[in-house]
């Protein structure tokens, strides 16, 4: 077969993205590996609520999540709305505003879609960052991380804080699994049409 002659359903390696039917797919599966990392980070931060002392020498600090929409450059701010105009555009995904369907010349209908390749397939995590506030200092003399009053700083990670991000996690992470199984499906039967 000739270089430049390429089957249909083969996905081409100079072009990054997901094609339409596929894109549901794309978007909840980023979904689900977004809420995993944020759950084995909750886990983590549970498992280290009670380290005093780290590698270096200071108790544990939470670690959070970070995630932004896969088709923004990491760093970046979301655009302010400037005064006057709708909060939201989809100037971003190649729509002017407020465009609606036109007749053609022919009697045709055109109408607007979305673009193939704008990569902006779901939410991707940005980052782990630490949190910087300090931990509760609890007296404990008795304790090998206590310093010269007693007192020891314990990490600044709370159960209950993170058994409801861990249930907050595990719901998203359902939702986008529930998501990806009905497209399957959808596609499935749409095979059989």
């Amino acid at each position: 077969m000739p270089n430049d002659v390429r089957p249909g359903l083969l996905p081409d390696p100079q072009r990054q993205f997901v094609r339409p039917m596929f894109r549901a797919l794309a978007i909840s599966a980023s979904g689900l590996s977004a809420q995993r990392m944020r759950m084995e980070t909750i886990a983590g931060n549970i498992a280290n609520a009670e380290t005093t002392r780290g590698a270096d020498g200071q108790p544990y600090k939470r670690r959070v999540v970070t995630m932004q929409s896969s088709g923004t450059p990491a760093g970046s701010a979301p655009m302010a709305p400037a005064t006057g105009q709708l909060p939201f555009t989809m100037e971003p995904f190649g729509i002017k505003p407020f465009a609606v369907p036109a007749y053609t010349d022919n009697g045709a209908i055109e109408v607007p879609v979305l673009p193939t390749d704008d990569g902006r397939n779901g939410v991707a995590v940005s980052g782990v960052q630490e949190d910087q506030t300090e931990g509760p200092l609890v007296y404990d003399p008795s304790h090998p991380d206590a310093n010269a009053d007693g007192y020891v700083r314990y990490p600044n990670v709370r159960l209950t804080d993170e058994l409801v991000d861990m249930m907050d996690a595990r719901r998203v992470y359902e939702a986008n699994a529930t998501v990806f199984q009905s497209a399957k499906a959808m596609l499935r039967r749409s095979l059989d049409i």
